[in-house]
C-alpha cells in the first residue's frame, strides 16, 4: 500500500477539535448563564416592580386630584343660582381655577414620579447616574436662562392662581391694562377693556394689580351748593333721599351700608361742596354714584336749595332795549364838517 493511501484512509484530527472547542464554548456560555440568571432575574423583577409602583401611585394620586378638582366644582355649583352664589361665587371662575391648580399639580406629580421611576431604572442596570445628573443640570441652567421669560410667566400665573389674586370676572387694573378678567391662564391673562378691545397681558409683566370686584367697593358723590344755603337743610334732603333709595330694588342689594353725609369737603367764597359715601357690593360703585346724584339732585330742586350753576329764583329786571343801538355817528348830520367833506364834488359849468 502506498504513502498516500495511508494518509487518505487515517482519521482527520481537525472535525475532532472543531467539536471540542464548540462543547468548551457551550459550556462556558451555561455557566455563564447558569452564574448570571439570578441577576437577570432580579434585575427584571426590580425593573417590573419599580414600573409597576410608579403607574400605580401616579394613577391613584391623579384621580385623588382629579376627584378633588370635581368636588370644588360641585361645590359652586351648589350655591350657583343662590344670593350667596351671586355675591360670593362665581361659577366661572372657580371652575377655570381649579382647572388651573389641578392641571399644574397632575402635570408636577407625573413629572416626579417618572422622572424617579427612570433614574431607578437607570441604577439597576449599574448605571453611574453622575454624569447623567450633572449633564441634565447644566442643560437646565442652560434653558433657563434662554426661556427666563416664559419661566417668569409660568411661574407667576402659578402663584397668582395658587393665591386667587384674581379670577373670571374681576375688574383688574394691572398696570399695562385694565378691564374684566375673561380668562386667566398659566402664561397669559385675558382682559376686555372698556371700549370692548381684548388685552393679552403676560403674567411676568405684570409687577402689581388692583383687583376692583373682592371685598366691597366705595361710592362718593360730592354736592357742590352755594355758601348761603342751610347745611342742616342739604343733609335733610340727601338723608331722605338716600332713605328711599336704600329700600328700593336693585339698590337694596347693592348698597351695603348707609349712605353717609360726611361733612363739608371744601368752603369757597363762591361755593361749598358737601361729600356723601357708602359702601356698595364689589363693582357696583359707578351705578350707585350716577343713581345717587339722580336723587340728590331731585331732592334738593323740591327743597328749594339753589346748587352751582342753577338758575335764579327771581328773574332779572329787563335790560335796556336801547343798550345795544350804536351811538349816532357823525356822518348822519347833513351839516357835519365830516359829511360836507365826504360830498361829491359838482362838476364845473360850462360857459360861453
Amino acid at each position: 500500500m502506498s504513502l498516500s493511501a495511508l494518509l487518505a484512509a487515517a482519521p482527520s484530527p481537525e472535525p475532532a477539535g472543531s467539536l471540542d472547542e464548540a462543547a468548551e464554548r457551550a459550556g462556558n456560555a451555561a455557566g455563564w448563564v447558569q452564574d448570571n440568571w439570578s441577576t437577570w432575574l432580579n434585575t427584571g423583577l426590580r425593573i417590573l416592580l419599580i414600573l409597576t409602583i410608579a403607574l400605580v401611585l401616579r394613577y391613584v394620586i391623579r384621580r385623588a386630584l382629579t376627584n378633588l378638582i370635581d368636588r370644588m366644582n360641585r361645590s359652586a355649583q351648589a350655591v350657583e343660582g343662590t344670593a350667596l352664589g351671586g355675591l360670593l361665587v362665581n361659577a366661572e371662575r372657580r371652575r377655570q381655577r381649579s382647572e388651573a391648580i389641578g392641571s399644574v399639580l397632575r402635570s408636577v406629580t407625573s413629572f416626579m414620579i417618572l422622572g424617579t421611576a427612570a433614574l431607578m431604572i437607570l441604577g439597576a442596570f449599574q448605571i453611574n447616574l453622575a454624569p447623567l445628573l450633572a449633564s441634565a443640570g447644566v442643560a437646565g441652567v442652560a434653558l433657563g436662562f434662554g426661556a427666563r421669560n416664559l419661566v417668569t410667566d409660568f411661574l407667576s400665573g402659578v402663584f397668582m392662581i395658587l393665591e386667587d389674586q384674581y379670577g373670571v370676572g374681576d375688574q383688574i387694573d394691572a398696570g399695562v391694562a385694565s378691564g374684566e378678567v375673561i380668562e386667566v391662564g398659566l402664561r397669559v391673562t385675558k382682559l376686555r377693556g372698556d371700549n370692548g378691545e381684548i388685552w393679552y397681558v403676560r403674567n411676568g409683566e405684570v409687577k402689581r394689580i388692583g383687583n376692583l370686584s373682592q371685598g366691597w367697593s366705595t361710592a362718593g358723590v360730592d354736592v357742590t351748593v352755594r355758601p348761603t344755603e342751610d347745611l342742616e337743610q342739604v343733609r335733610k334732603a340727601i338723608t331722605e333721599a338716600s332713605e328711599t333709595m336704600a329700600k328700593e330694588e336693585p339698590w337694596s342689594e347693592r348698597l351695603w351700608g348707609p349712605v353717609e353725609v360726611l361733612g363739608l369737603d371744601a368752603v369757597l367764597l363762591d361755593s361749598m361742596t358737601v361729600r356723601v359715601t357708602a359702601k356698595t357690593m364689589p363693582g357696583k360703585s359707578l351705578g350707585v354714584e350716577r343713581e345717587l346724584r339722580w336723587r340728590i339732585k331731585q331732592a334738593l330742586d323740591s327743597a328749594g336749595i339753589r346748587m352751582i350753576g342753577a338758575a335764579p329764583l327771581q328773574a332779572e329786571a329787563a335790560a335796556d332795549p336801547t343798550a345795544g343801538m350804536a351811538a349816532p355817528s357823525a356822518y348822519a348830520s347833513a351839516t357835519s364838517p365830516q359829511s360836507l367833506a365826504t360830498t361829491p364834488i359838482p362838476p364845473p359849468t360850462m360857459t360861453k
